[in-house]
């Protein structure tokens, strides 16, 4: 995963608006569970995708959803405490 964020992968976090006000990571881009089959066109063309939210549960609901929509570049990132922990390493 360090090596895909480096990279540049498009960093997603599904938690609610609420909890993403409360502390994300930074580039980061909100797109809650219930959001993501409406924002598909979000995920269009990029490299790489990394998802996550506050215990890795709905980041894996939303990485299914995109699974089941073609895509095949999602990665499961777990909490956004992990994500960010690389990111600032």
């Amino acid at each position: 995963m360090e090596k895909l964020i480096k990279e540049g992968a498009f960093l997603v976090d599904v938690r609610t608006p609420a909890e993403f006000a409360e502390g994300h990571v930074k580039g980061s881009t909100n797109i809650p569970l219930d959001q993501v089959p409406n924002q598909l066109a979000q995920f269009k063309g990029k490299d790489q995708i990394i998802v996550f939210c506050r215990s890795g549960n709905r980041s894996g609901q939303a990485k299914m959803i995109l699974e089941r929509n073609g895509f095949k570049n999602v990665t499961n990132g777990g909490t956004w405490q992990d994500v960010n922990e690389v990111l600032n390493s």
